[in-house]
């Protein structure tokens, strides 16, 4: 497998440096024990920083849950006691069952190009990782996901950077802030990745709460796929750790796919053809803010398509990334507001 991508490594001090190289050997060892060498001063938030951040760039280590630790106070040398997630045994059953699991999934993907690797690693997950709703210990690990089929959001961002990690593309894990004055409780975690150089924001855990299964299929969305910073950040909180600037704008999905109209008249055109064919149609609203009165001329459009084949409009819409699908059926029509989350409207 591929060396991960350490990218809060590369951002730490010295002395972190030296604690997180100690901590990753011993964590790899399943040590009971690991002396951690010249602390600047025993302080348990400083040691968290460090096996918190390790972990988002090694999620492959599943089996660490948390720590406790000791220290003698006139030694400049900490005992690291990791705790772990089963017993020895069991761990290392389920590290072979990992490895060779992923091994298997990327094994298809070895030879396609990085932004088709990307793809391959989002519709894996859009397919056939649930959201788990009852949050089980494994579903915040990559043994949720890759597993067992389940997993929150970061248990499946850790998923995704293991199989980007293993197919070679630079990939991190980042995590915003929660804010209970938006009713949003808890914090939420999804990727960066770097496609031909540039940085952009990929969230599978919100595309995966959009899509749609029928019967074994499932209609995948890419309404966070290929990201920009301000497009992000229009239902996404502040991250709490320092990232790569995601200023390219131009490779979200719906646009290299020429799914990003500007203009009414280019909604109507797709639109009828929808109605024609009977197919679903999928695009984003990029010419100008998605306002009330926009989205009305946008629905007056879709209806005129609709009408001229004798039906009626079934739209979804994702408001903050003005991403509208539609179908038209011979009934009645209707209009939904989606929200993109982790399975639950409160996160």
């Amino acid at each position: 497998m591929k060396q991960p991508e350490e990218y809060y490594y590369q951002k730490m001090d010295r002395a972190k440096q030296a604690a997180y190289r100690v901590m990753l050997r011993g964590l790899l060892d399943l040590a009971d024990e690991i002396q951690i060498p010249q602390i600047p001063e025993p302080d348990g938030a400083w040691l968290y920083d460090v096996f918190f951040q390790l972990r988002l760039d090694h999620p492959e280590i599943f089996w660490a849950t948390g720590f406790k630790y000791r220290y003698f106070l006139d030694s400049t040398n900490l005992i690291f006691v990791p705790e772990y997630m089963f017993e020895k045994n069991k761990i290392r059953e389920h590290q072979k069952a990992l490895a060779a699991r992923v091994e298997k999934l990327v094994r298809p993907a070895a030879k396609l190009s990085e932004l088709e690797k990307e793809q391959y690693v989002h519709d894996f997950i859009c397919e056939n990782v649930h959201y788990d709703k009852l949050k089980k210990p494994y579903s915040h690990e990559i043994i949720g996901p890759l597993g067992h089929g389940v997993g929150v959001c970061e248990g499946i961002a850790k998923s995704v950077k293991v199989l980007c990690d293993a197919l070679g593309v630079w990939c991190m894990i980042v995590i915003c802030g929660n804010n209970p004055e938006k009713g949003i409780k808890y914090r939420h975690t999804w990727n960066i990745v770097r496609i031909g150089g540039q940085y952009y924001h990929l969230d599978v855990t919100f595309d995966n709460s959009l899509g749609e299964r029928d019967g074994d299929a499932v209609r995948i969305r890419y309404d966070y796929f290929n990201l920009d910073d301000k497009n992000v950040f229009r239902d996404h909180e502040p991250l709490i750790a320092p990232a790569p600037k995601c200023d390219d704008g131009a490779h979200f999905y719906y646009k290299e796919k020429k799914l990003s109209f500007t203009k009414t008249d280019e909604v109507y055109k797709r639109a009828l053809q929808a109605a024609k064919k009977g197919k679903m149609l999928t695009f984003h609203w990029r010419g100008g803010y998605l306002t009330r009165e926009v989205l009305g001329e946008l629905l007056d459009e879709i209806r005129k398509a609709g009408a001229e084949k004798g039906k009626q409009a079934v739209v979804s819409l994702n408001w903050p990334q003005a991403v509208i699908r539609l179908h038209y059926t011979e009934n009645a029509e209707s209009v939904v507001m989606q929200e993109a989350n982790e399975g639950e409207q409160t996160e």
